[in-house]
């Protein structure tokens, strides 16, 4: 199997709609409080993990794993200790 690259994530988000995609790294043990974004979310950690709290929640995702979340989805994130690299695709 070969490895996904940025320009085929890209490629397929942009396929499904997606306008703005790009790149995201988090530091070590960065925590983002409870917030919500005004675009839906389709993204792939490439890098280390993080939880990811939604509704209650806590759902762990690691390098490897896509994970998706509608706009105005109130959420938290934590970052592990080496912290976080998305690709991400946001939908206007």
């Amino acid at each position: 199997m070969t490895a996904q690259t940025f320009a085929d994530f890209e490629t397929h988000a942009r396929a499904q709609g997606f306008d703005v995609v790009l790149v995201r790294e988090w530091a070590p043990g960065q925590v983002a409080g409870t917030h919500s974004h005004p675009f839906d979310v389709s993204a792939l950690v490439v890098r280390g993990e993080f939880v990811l709290t939604c509704n209650g929640q806590e759902k762990t995702v690691s390098a490897g794993q896509p994970f998706e979340l509608p706009r105005g989805t109130p959420h938290s994130e934590h970052y592990g200790p080496e912290g976080a690299t998305f690709w991400v695709a946001r939908k206007n």
